[in-house]
């Protein structure tokens, strides 16, 4: 293999001079693994997004990928230290397109438009949302991250620079007003990043996808969630009792509706917000045998809580030494990017809380870490380790993932969790962002827009009317965490008469469909392959419209395409708006087939889908492969083995690598794990090649079902 060593221009600039602009001095990219390169500007501070993550790169994934030459020019960045701040220019072709950034509600194409990353709740402010991973990718094919835990203020393509090489020419609005560009494209990505010094990464293609897959590598891979985080869950309204809890999981089982995780809102601590996690001795007087009683119905708990320590708690004198310098809701908040105070939550949360009944606890719920900045500590705000408001705020979700992470894999046991604000690096947590928002396409946008950042999030559905909880939950079941929250509402799935069949109908799909998912996952956590795919990273897509050829210089209009997405490599899904009867759907190039008829839908073009209600919008492309298992109401255990019923699309062969494991404890790292190739062909009978480690897989009686016919 091949590395590339790079020099990079940057200019320092500490006061205006008259021979302006400097010429600056040379800053060298170095390779530091397969496809990735990393420049220093300063003196990066201690506390970083990467730092906080704890990342360990898979650097035999990444040298499995193909070699790529460093991407761009040897000239093509430009830093500047001034007034104590760094500012980063990177170009912008007059044909390059820029994703990424984090995971935004409203839009996927970055290109004219200005961010300030700042973890906060989603409220239309661009830049500020949940996940703002300063992370971006080029329709040339290539990748920078930006290792800062700072906010970040990029602009994408506006503000152009006085000594631009190429720039627009002036216009006269007057007399040429439909010449007249309101926003100019400039030639540069600026990025102002208020510190000292940072480490600047650069990730090779040559796709944008192959991009997001060494991003995703190079920060220790993609989750594997256990298989019964594949399931459903539900969440229990707020103040429930142990005996509410095993009520409503014996109302799903009598109901045939599948469940395998049920989440426990505030009312199970002795006092919340701020949070004492105790048990509550009245609602739960013996959480071990409440939890063996759970576990007995193939059920985990959940446990939502949010960081800051109430006064009441037996933790509290632990973690008050390491308290930073203002309360939220008159609790501690502990320094977590101090090693001693996680250690400190970590022990009690396996001592008080999991106690002797740990496997039944699959994971908790991390809330209130995001923002909105009246709740939250101020940016003035001190803490013991000498860090900052701000970077507490930047990093305080990673650093709660990893501290949960590392509980679980000392116990050898994996988890799925939910988390309120995370950032860059957190492609390996299991966990998966939510929020409160109920905007059915916003949070359709958000699903997709997570593929570029490597982060997971799942759309929440709370109570509604029959068609519209439908929906909502046909959407959920395509995304990664299937969730009902139940936790301010009486509601239930089983409320609406006209639609509960139609319900279960698609929770049962979710299930029958853990095969697929769970290979998609493993290409996550293997190959760096998201597991939603929006759709510009989807090969055979076009998402960009041509230049305006009368001002190349005026940013383009895009007729984007946030409404579907793939899961996985051969499955397209395009979820149906409550209130719509007909939507659009952009098929990329190939064949593709309905998934439940195996009739033909398209081929490279828009077509127009009227679903029945009890359907949502599926499709196939041309060969692929679909492996179900059979309806089950809880996901699989991890010595049971299940017939397969594998379907096959379309006239092209049909291939693909069946990925499996315990699917419970971390053993797959230890090369307990498969992957077996399925393979038909037109006509012919589909063969099962075993792995060739010669690793167990849980699968039998694999049946071939040809769908198009």
């Amino acid at each position: 293999m091949t590395w590339f060593r790079v020099g990079l221009t940057v200019a320092l600039l500490t006061a205006p001079v008259a021979a302006w602009p400097d010429p600056g001095r040379p800053l060298t990219f170095g390779p530091i693994a397969p496809g990735v390169w990393k420049a220093t500007l300063g003196t990066p501070e201690d506390l970083t997004l990467l730092s906080a993550a704890g990342d360990t790169p898979e650097l035999a994934a990444l040298g499995a990928m193909t070699t790529a030459p460093f991407p761009l020019a040897e000239d093509a960045g430009i830093g500047r230290i001034a007034n104590g701040r760094l500012a980063l220019r990177f170009p912008l072709g007059p044909d390059e397109d820029i994703y990424g950034l984090g995971v935004d509600f409203a839009s996927m194409r970055r290109t004219g438009l200005s961010y300030q990353l700042h973890v906060d709740h989603w409220s239309g402010r661009t830049g500020r949302t949940h996940a703002p991973v300063p992370f971006y990718v080029s329709t040339k094919g290539y990748g920078v991250f930006i290792d800062s835990s700072r906010y970040l203020t990029v602009s994408v393509g506006l503000g152009v620079r006085t000594a631009a090489t190429v720039k627009p020419p002036p216009i006269d609005r007057t007399t040429h007003a439909k010449e007249w560009a309101e926003f100019p494209r400039s030639d540069s990505i600026e990025i102002l990043v208020p510190a000292a010094g940072v480490d600047v990464y650069v990730f090779a293609g040559p796709t944008m996808l192959d991009a997001v897959r060494r991003y995703n590598l190079f920060c220790g891979g993609g989750a594997l969630p256990p298989k019964w985080g594949l399931g459903f869950m539900t969440r229990t309204p707020t103040g429930y009792t142990a005996a509410q809890v095993l009520s409503e999981v014996a109302e799903f089982r009598k109901r045939g509706m599948p469940l395998d995780m049920i989440g426990l809102e505030p009312g199970w601590h002795d006092h919340a917000y701020p949070t004492s996690f105790q048990w509550d001795a009245v609602r739960f007087p013996d959480p071990a045998r409440f939890l063996t009683r759970l576990a007995g119905e193939h059920v985990r708990a959940n446990l939502w809580f949010n960081p800051y320590v109430s006064p009441t708690s037996s933790l509290y004198p632990a973690l008050l030494p390491f308290a930073g310098s203002h309360l939220v809701w008159n609790g501690i908040v502990p320094d977590y990017s101090m090693p001693a105070a996680r250690t400190a939550f970590a022990d009690h949360l396996r001592t008080k809380v999991m106690g002797t009944a740990a496997g039944a606890i699959g994971g908790f719920k991390v809330d209130e870490v995001d923002g909105f900045d009246f709740w939250l500590w101020p940016d003035v705000a001190q803490f013991p380790s000498g860090h900052d408001g701000e970077q507490l705020r930047q990093t305080y979700g990673l650093l709660l993932q990893r501290t949960l992470m590392e509980i679980y894999r000392g116990l050898n046991q994996r988890t799925l969790g939910q988390v309120r604000g995370t950032n860059g690096g957190a492609s390996r947590f299991p966990f998966v962002i939510y929020n409160d928002n109920y905007d059915f396409n916003e949070y359709i946008t958000a699903v997709g827009n997570t593929g570029f950042a490597g982060v997971l999030w799942s759309p929440e559905v709370r109570a509604g009317e029959g068609e519209d909880m439908l929906r909502r939950i046909q959407a959920v079941c395509f995304s990664p965490l299937a969730l009902f929250n139940g936790w301010a509402t009486d509601t239930k799935l089983w409320t609406h008469a006209d639609v509960v069949d139609a319900i279960r109908d698609v929770i049962q799909l979710r299930v029958r469909l853990l095969p697929y998912w769970y290979t998609a996952f493993a290409q996550y956590r293997f190959e760096g392959t998201p597991v939603i795919r929006p759709m510009p990273l989807v090969d055979g897509f076009r998402t960009a419209s041509p230049r305006n050829t009368a001002d190349p210089f005026a940013i383009r209009r895009v007729d984007e395409i946030t409404d579907q997405y793939m899961v996985g490599d051969a499955l397209l899904v395009a979820p149906i708006a409550p209130g719509t009867r007909t939507r659009r759907v952009v098929l990329p190039s190939g064949k593709w087939y309905d998934f439940y008829t195996g009739d033909l839908a398209g081929e490279h073009e828009t077509i127009s889908v009227t679903p029945a209600l009890a359907q949502i919008p599926l499709f196939v492309r041309d060969g692929g492969l679909v492996p179900l298992i059979p309806a089950r109401q809880f996901a699989p255990g991890r010595d049971e083995v299940l017939p397969l019923e594998v379907r096959y699309y379309g006239s092209e062969p049909g291939s693909m690598r069946l990925y499996d494991d315990d699917g419970e404890t971390f053993d797959y790292e230890r090369g307990q794990r498969s992957w077996t190739r399925l393979a038909i062909a037109r006509g012919a009978a589909g063969s099962v090649t075993p792995s060739s480690a010669g690793a167990r897989w849980r699968y039998s009686d694999v049946r071939f079902v040809q769908m198009t016919k």
